[in-house]
């Protein structure tokens, strides 16, 4: 037993040395990169897998035709990006290949489809998520992911973060006996105050008047305290903004209390309790075939839906049936992230009348609905009768 703490002290102390140094890397970031100043800006389109493709080609098509403009002038140009196909991926035996990571950091902002992540029984190595990979490759520490069902009052924004938490160092476990298993949560200041920053700021340029802190601090008091201790000190820089804070027990069951619901925007979340709640969020919007995210770095950013790939619908036949809202609803973050408001604004609207108003077409997954396609056609004309 002696020499299994030995190992296990000396796995976490470099664990420790390792998070110490990617703390002080993150001190030494630059500003966020600005898109105006760019000649060019470059727009990854990755299908991922399973109805990755068809959906991802479905949102870029939308976003070449309300781009088409910049497009010709060269302002924004789509690289197309093969390899992060589960097959591929474990043919290298990783989560994303070299050359398709090469790829990637080649574009400023990435447009991904789902990706499967193996797990126990699948016919796959055990690779990581190339989500997750990809967030740390590319330090995209905030996971942003909107909600918005207007007839039920609800429109909220989930900062969650996205590097750290118990998801940082969520394959470094330590099994220190049969009888002992040990994971770690982690909470740097530096990672902290800049998700923190951004969700203020968002707040505070879209006239969202509340921001509500989520953790667990009561009973996970050093890392979760930390989180909403820098949290609270943050907004000191906001006084305009009505501040609160949150256990994430309770405010799982206030989402889903009527009157109490309506009173949050903008929440920000450790990583694990964020990914938990989002899902709940979705649910009030139809689903997590309905909700897109942003993955916002300081130099990269990457957008995508937050469902999964989705490999039963490909193996019944049933992928042009697949539902692109998720990535259209993440399209609409990918274009004001990249300084077209204007475009954000009208592909949102658009998407409100033929998700929750006039619903000409629905999509169900079946032969029962549209195809993805003539989802993004009927997207594409509620755009164009708006811009008469």
């Amino acid at each position: 037993m002696e020499q299994n703490i030995k190992a296990a002290a000396e796995k976490f102390e470099t664990l420790l040395r390792q998070q110490l140094e990617r703390a002080e890397r993150i001190k030494q970031e630059k500003e966020f990169i600005d898109y105006s100043k760019l000649d060019t800006i470059i727009i990854g389109v990755c299908g991922g897998d399973g109805i990755g493709p068809v959906i991802t080609n479905e949102a870029a098509r939308v976003l070449k035709f309300l781009l088409a403009d910049e497009v010709k002038s060269g302002k924004v140009t789509f690289k197309n990006i093969e390899g992060l196909t589960i097959e591929n991926r474990a043919a290298h035996n990783k989560a994303i290949p070299d050359d398709v990571l090469a790829e990637i950091k080649k574009c400023h902002v990435i447009l991904k489809g789902p990706t499967t992540t193996p797990r126990a029984g699948d016919p796959w190595p055990n690779i990581e998520s190339a989500n997750v990979a990809m967030r740390k490759e590319l330090d995209l520490f905030a996971n942003v992911r909107p909600v918005k069902v207007p007839e039920k009052g609800i429109d909220w924004t989930f900062f969650r973060e996205n590097t750290e938490g118990a998801y940082a160092l969520g394959s470094s476990g330590i099994n220190v006996s049969d009888d002992l298993a040990i994971d770690f949560t982690v909470t740097t200041t530096e990672g902290t105050e800049r998700i923190a920053r951004l969700a203020f700021e968002y707040a505070r340029k879209n006239n969202k008047g509340t921001v509500s802190i989520i953790t667990k601090a009561n009973v996970i008091k050093t890392t979760d305290g930390k989180f909403l201790k820098i949290c609270q000190e943050i907004a000191k820089d906001y006084p305009e903004i009505t501040v609160n804070d949150w256990y994430i027990d309770i405010t799982t069951a206030k989402l889903i209390d009527e009157k109490r619901r309506t009173e949050f925007k903008v929440f920000i979340l450790p990583n694990l309790y964020g990914d938990i709640i989002t899902d709940e969020a979705a649910e009030f919007q139809g689903g997590v075939g309905t909700a897109g995210s942003a993955n916002i770095g300081k130099r990269y950013a990457m957008f995508e839906a937050i469902h999964g790939s989705a490999p039963r619908m490909v193996a019944e036949g049933r992928a042009k049936y697949a539902d692109p809202c998720s990535m259209l609803r993440a399209s609409v973050m990918l274009l004001s992230h990249i300084g077209f408001q204007d475009k954000a604004d009208l592909l949102e609207r658009a998407l409100d009348i033929c998700m929750f108003e006039e619903k000409k077409l629905q999509v169900t997954g079946r032969d029962t609905g549209c195809t993805c396609s003539e989802f993004g056609d009927y997207v594409m004309q509620t755009v164009e009768k708006l811009l008469k």
